[in-house]
């Protein structure tokens, strides 16, 4: 390792940790540590967005897509943009009628006790395995850079930004996301400029030959009704329709992404940063999918082999940029990493306080609310850092990702469309619902060969569906006695 490189690298390490504990004499109770006391600007809000969906799994497996395959990945991205405005129509109104802390509130408020801890509950197990393969993730750059073992990599990202985030709060968090989005982006383009310059011919000599091998496709319209169809991810449909459910899913209901939009000024704003955050991912989506193009171009130009496909972005940029800015682009990388994890322990840690514990607008005891809240951020740290740990024999980090995420994603989006859109179904209904709805993904995954963009729509339609017929069923033998 250069010494120029490594300086870098602690440098950002010690300055976002910094940084990030500086507002800790801003946060005065639950509001302000879970919601920032909602005075963040929409803009920031919606770099935080996407930032706190980007991860290091965006950055080491969306080239790996690219590398292997061509641009077809982007399909979802359409899917986003629909997923947005459906948010915005359908959700934003409801999570802004009065105040709230978390998501599962709304469904206190329309179902019952019960229905908000049953979906605050698969939530937290959910989020925690989804970000504990995102924590294996950044330990693959980290063993690269340092050659540690992977548990120690884990242990020192999750240390440092555990430090921020219960020092901060959400102020923190999203601050500390401006800046490490401005960092990864940056650093993503600087090595989009060294690849094109290491590639003989440059950006026309890239177009003729990934052009030639149809690397730049992005889209696949055909559609036929049989399974092998449903087994593939990225086609048109399964952007649109697939894109779409899991991104309602995912930033509707999830409480690590409805946290930033509650954190918003009002209903206004949070649609504002909703819609920007559209924009913001479909341009790093393919910025780092041409990444992945031009390292295609790159290794074939060499004839030599490559690295394992989710090993070769950082691979290339720990091996090929000169000292210094090596540094710089490994330090973005973390940058993606530390800003997810960083949303993810503060999202857990406000479910498990506001919806188990009892804290939330208005409850007695801030001090003791405070001291649970910090409590449960360390208790979910540690947590991450396990199941980070057990991940690491993931085939595709971010596929894994996206698959664990998705298969109880259909049930929370099914019984909150129930909750939103409905005014029967009651609390034992809805409960029926979200286990077929979780039945029926499970049986999805482990027994037939459906790509994972189609489960959270499976998931969410079984969910619904099951629930409306729970409720006229309850009603028809009520209706008998």
């Amino acid at each position: 390792m250069h010494v120029l490189d490594l300086a870098v690298i602690l440098a950002y390490l010690a300055g976002i940790t910094w940084f990030g504990a500086r507002f800790r004499s801003g946060e005065k109770g639950l509001r302000e540590y879970f919601l920032g006391g909602r005075e963040a600007p929409w803009w920031a809000i919606a770099l935080s967005i996407v930032s706190a969906e980007t991860s290091t799994l965006t950055i080491v497996g969306t080239p790996a897509l690219a590398f292997t395959g061509n641009m077809g990945f982007l399909q979802l991205v359409l899917g986003y943009l629909l997923a947005r405005i459906l948010i915005s129509a359908v959700f934003l109104p409801q999570y802004f009628r009065g105040e709230m802390f978390t998501a599962y509130e709304l469904m206190r408020r329309r179902f019952g006790e019960r229905v908000r801890k049953l979906t605050a509950a698969i939530f937290l197990v959910t989020r925690a395995l989804a970000e504990g393969v995102r924590v294996f993730a950044v330990s693959l750059v980290i063993s690269i850079v340092l050659g540690t073992g992977e548990m120690a990599s884990i242990v020192l990202i999750t240390g440092l930004t555990l430090f921020y985030t219960i020092q901060g709060g959400m102020t923190a968090v999203i601050w500390t996301d401006v800046v490490q989005m401005c960092l990864y982006v940056f650093g993503a383009v600087l090595s989009l400029i060294v690849i094109l310059g290491k590639i003989p011919g440059g950006w026309p000599h890239a177009v003729a030959v990934a052009g030639a091998a149809h690397k730049f496709a992005i889209f696949d319209f055909h559609f036929a009704p049989t399974m092998e169809f449903f087994a593939r991810p990225y086609t048109f449909w399964a952007g649109i329709v697939g894109g779409c459910f899991l991104t309602t899913a995912s930033h509707g209901t999830d409480q690590l992404m409805v946290q930033r939009l509650l954190s918003a000024r009002g209903q206004r704003d949070s649609r504002k940063a909703l819609l920007a955050s559209w924009a913001l991912v479909a341009f790093q989506f393919t910025l780092f999918l041409l990444i992945g193009i031009l390292l295609w171009v790159y290794y074939g130009g060499l004839g030599q082999t490559a690295p394992a496909a989710d090993r070769i972005y950082p691979q290339f940029l720990w091996s090929s940029l000169p000292p210094g800015l090596a540094g710089l682009a490994i330090a973005a990388i973390l940058a993606a990493a530390m800003a997810n994890l960083s949303a993810a322990l503060n999202a857990l840690s406000s479910t498990v306080v506001v919806d188990f514990l009892g804290g939330g607008a208005g409850s007695a005891g801030e001090a003791g609310a405070m001291r649970r809240a910090r409590l449960a951020t360390v208790a979910w740290a540690a947590v991450l850092v396990g199941i980070g740990y057990a991940a690491r024999h993931s085939h595709s980090v971010l596929e894994a990702g996206l698959t664990i995420a998705s298969i109880p994603s259909g049930a929370l989006l099914g019984v909150f469309l129930l909750g939103v859109l409905t005014r029967r179904p009651g609390e034992r209904a809805a409960i029926a619902g979200v286990v077929a709805g979780l039945t029926a993904a499970l049986v999805v995954r482990f027994e037939t060969p459906v790509a994972f963009t189609w489960y959270v729509m499976i998931g969410a339609t079984v969910t619904f569906s099951c629930g409306l017929a729970a409720s006229w069923l309850g009603r028809a033998l009520a209706r008998m006695r």
